[in-house]
């Protein structure tokens, strides 16, 4: 009897006190830059000067740790069609302090939870795409690239009730689905041509986690060296070739569904690998032709789709220690915790999360001034840290 299955963990957080306008849909709200001045203020921990906020995630998906990093650059473009919402429309400078603050937050938690036996350690990064109609349920609630940084006890998952295996967050709306049953295989020949030197391809049923069995058929490249690779720049531009060629292949497919066009999208890296592996492969077409067919067929199906490149790229330690990168489309709904296969569901229970807010926020003041000594932004006060340590509500003035 198997017991990889999803999980479905209960984390419980505090009511937050901010009210929703009248006549203004819950998303809708969250993006706009009067709820981002609530977040800093509340929850703010660093801002750096490229604008950068470090915030502990009030409605969190781990109690145990659970922070962000979000380029916020709300009140810098209030269009929030026209943040950035992926990593290659930041500058060289913007993208060298996020790899800067990722590689931190990364190496803090690999310390402070070193035992992969009984520690999930892992952050994913999100693009938001701006397609996404602002009022959609289930639409991420802050449209700017960001990275969440997350530590779950292995023993709490595997205790956890199972989810429901049609969980739309875990099916993907059905793309993931799509993917694995026509284009897995050009999918993976077609990031196979990556002129990778720290990361090595790896096959996704050898850093499945063993209680999940997740994440499932998507492309997975270990890192040879481990966290020391993080401390580089190599690494980094590989991840970024990653994410490269993933948009690049995300772009080709879509383009054939949306006009049936075989045109080799403008700027792209791998022009030569589009023509031949994808452009060539009677899969690929085939793929295209059926997504093409259920859009024309099925509206509520069309609404789902995401037009544009959107992906959530994952790195996380496996059951046997080894940092893996893995990169998926990112559809309404699916959150990061989800393509590990852990469904979090939050409820508001003040009490609960009293016992352990005092230390969660204890290491997040911590990786804070390890941030700052690294010239990595300036410190945040809020109520509940106003001059750098943890002040339960109870205590506020």
């Amino acid at each position: 009897m198997t017991t990889a299955y999803p999980r479905a963990v209960i984390t419980p957080h505090r009511p937050i006190p901010i009210e929703i306008p009248a006549g203004v849909a819950p998303t809708e709200f969250y993006n706009s830059p009067c709820n981002l001045r609530h977040l800093t203020r509340e929850n703010g921990l660093l801002r750096t000067d490229e604008g950068f906020l470090l915030y502990r995630k009030a409605i969190g998906h781990s109690n145990l740790f659970d922070t962000s990093i979000i380029f916020d650059t709300s009140t810098k473009v209030l269009d929030p069609m026209g943040r950035p919402v992926r990593r290659n429309q930041l500058t060289r400078e913007e993208n060298l302090t996020f790899s800067r603050m990722t590689n931190v937050v990364f190496q803090y938690m690999l310390e402070q939870y070193p035992d992969p036996d009984e520690y999930l350690v892992f952050c994913g990064e999100a693009s938001l795409d701006a397609t996404w109609p602002i009022n959609k349920p289930g639409v991420p609630s802050i449209r700017m690239i960001h990275n969440h940084f997350m530590v779950f006890e292995k023993a709490l998952v595997a205790s956890s009730a199972p989810a429901d295996a049609d969980d739309p967050n875990l099916t993907d709306g059905g793309q993931n689905g799509l993917f694995l049953s026509f284009l897995s295989e050009v999918y993976l020949r077609f990031l196979e041509v990556l002129d990778l030197k720290v990361l090595r391809p790896i096959s996704p049923d050898a850093c499945k986690l063993s209680i999940t069995g997740y994440p499932q058929g998507l492309p997975s490249w270990e890192v040879v060296g481990g966290a020391e690779q993080l401390k580089k720049g190599q690494f980094w531009k590989e991840y970024d070739m990653v994410l490269c060629g993933f948009l690049e292949f995300y772009r080709t497919f879509f383009n054939l569904v949306a006009s049936g066009d075989t045109k080799i999208p403008d700027g792209v890296t791998y022009a030569d690998q589009i023509e031949d592996i994808l452009l060539y492969s009677d899969q690929f077409h085939q793929a295209a032709r059926i997504l093409r067919l259920q859009v024309i067929e099925d509206p509520m199906f069309a609404n789902e789709l995401r037009w544009q490149p959107a992906y959530k790229q994952l790195l996380y330690r496996d059951d046997t220690g080894r940092l893996i990168v893995t990169i998926s489309q990112n559809s309404v709904g699916n959150a990061i915790t989800e393509l590990l296969g852990i469904v979090v569901n939050r409820i508001a229970d003040e009490a609960a999360y009293a016992q352990v807010e005092g230390k969660l926020v204890a290491q997040l003041l911590e990786l804070r001034s390890r941030l700052i000594n690294f010239g990595l932004g300036k410190a945040i006060g809020t109520a509940s840290w106003p001059s750098g340590r943890f002040v339960p509500p109870d205590q506020r003035k």
